[in-house]
């Protein structure tokens, strides 16, 4: 599985090189697999259910070790003892899609805390992380709160909150929006966004392709036949690789091409992505309002 790289990104922070791996007694889930994740890029991860996303997902963060090919941060390849461990885990944070499987704590805050004691930090250092963490995630209120009297919505955002206290380059989500309400996810969403606006890159998975469309630069999509790599636009156009995923076509591609194919959006322009979009762009005159991009 090659994946075809995106033009005019820097450097990958973290990546997978000709990684194969399956689990024991069973096929491989992946194989050959060539994989970046590049500063400043919002990346979704999208495939139907055993595509290898979360295999994806756990190689990345070294919770699991590939059998044969290599796992790089900066550059470097990655080892897999204690120390090389510990630098790609303060690199590389994942969070998993169900919060439960991941808070464990009496409280909120001793659940952000225990990475960073983990990394054996002062104690004044270790609380600093900790309320920037809970500041960020805006659930500073509930820092003291029993982890299992939070609603779902704070559950998630406490599991999030302990993987950016460990200030990582890289955060990983497994479908963070599942489970949520309208409004959770667009707090979510507006989270992550701040999140990025500070020097995180998010790698998000999830089987949504009109939230991918919206939020992501960059899509990689897991198929039968290989990693199909490339702008969110460019890949969520390709009606064959969609289907070879098992995904349908995200709606604001459909409109687009309908808007187009009626000479009401410039060919060269970027088309509502979402009903909200569609619904401005109507109000404000139309073709002459299209959103830049």
């Amino acid at each position: 599985m090659n994946g075809i790289p995106v033009d005019g990104t820097p450097s990958p922070l973290v990546a997978l090189r000709g990684v194969s791996f399956g689990y024991e007694d069973g096929p491989l889930v992946l194989e050959g697999l060539d994989f970046e994740v590049c500063g400043g890029r919002a990346l979704a991860l999208l495939g139907r259910n055993g595509s290898g996303k979360t295999t994806l997902m756990r190689l990345l963060g070294g919770g699991l070790r590939p059998r044969s090919g290599r796992v790089e941060l900066a550059g470097r390849p990655v080892s897999y003892d204690r120390a090389g461990l510990t630098r790609l885990r303060t690199t590389v944070q994942l969070v998993v899609q169900d919060p439960d499987d991941q808070l464990f704590a009496a409280s909120v805050a001793q659940d952000v805390s225990f990475g960073p004691l983990n990394l054996g930090l002062p104690e004044e250092e270790v609380r600093a992380r900790v309320d920037e963490a809970l500041a960020a995630l805006d659930i500073t209120g509930v820092g003291d709160r029993p982890t299992h009297l939070l609603s779902y919505g704070q559950r998630k955002r406490a599991a999030i909150a302990g993987a950016v206290a460990m200030r990582p380059r890289v955060l990983v989500l497994d479908e963070p929006t599942a489970g949520l309400d309208p409004e959770g996810q667009e707090r979510l969403l507006a989270t992550l966004e701040a999140l990025r606006g500070g020097g995180t890159t998010v790698v998000m998975a999830t089987h949504d392709v009109d939230l991918a469309l919206r939020w992501a630069d960059d899509v990689a999509l897991l198929t039968p036949g290989g990693v199909r790599t490339g702008t969110a636009g460019e890949v969520l156009a390709r009606t064959d690789a969609l289907a070879e995923a098992g995904l349908r076509l995200p709606w604001g591609v459909a409109v687009a091409a309908a808007l187009r194919s009626r000479g009401a959006a410039p060919a060269g322009g970027v088309a509502p992505r979402t009903a909200e979009e569609l619904a401005r762009w109507a109000a404000e005159g139309g073709p002459s309002a299209a959103p830049a991009g």
